[in-house]
């Protein structure tokens, strides 16, 4: 069986000359778009981790409380799910100290739709 590709050449231009001298102009045009500082990219990931969380966390508060006053909870429910609800916020609190992030740091703007917190 002969290979179907055998008769294809991948062929490159005789002069990269021109590609060659391109290479220093587009490397500095990336490092001023791109900030790849370890440090902020991690703290970048954090807020954006720490926003969904916070958005799903207070999402999950409002919830529990509507149940709550709506009466379908026993006692023993509603205990654990105030201190499952105080743990979560605790262990955010926690969290935006290591990444020295606060509140107005997770209220993201999404222009025209307002502040998402």
């Amino acid at each position: 069986m002969t290979d179907p590709h055998a008769d294809k050449l991948l062929t490159a231009p005789d002069d990269l000359d021109p590609f060659a001298r391109d290479l220093p102009d587009l490397g500095e045009a990336l490092s001023r778009r791109l900030d790849a500082d370890p440090e902020n990219v991690e703290r970048g990931l954090a807020q954006l981790v720490l926003t969904v969380i916070e958005l799903l966390r207070q999402l999950m508060e409002r919830q529990a409380l509507r149940r709550v006053d709506a009466g379908g909870l026993d006692d023993e429910t509603v205990e654990r799910l105030g201190r499952t609800l105080m743990a979560l916020e605790a262990r955010m609190v926690e969290l935006k100290e290591v990444f020295e992030l606060d509140d107005a740091d997770l209220n993201l703007d999404l222009g025209p739709l307002g502040r998402l917190l």
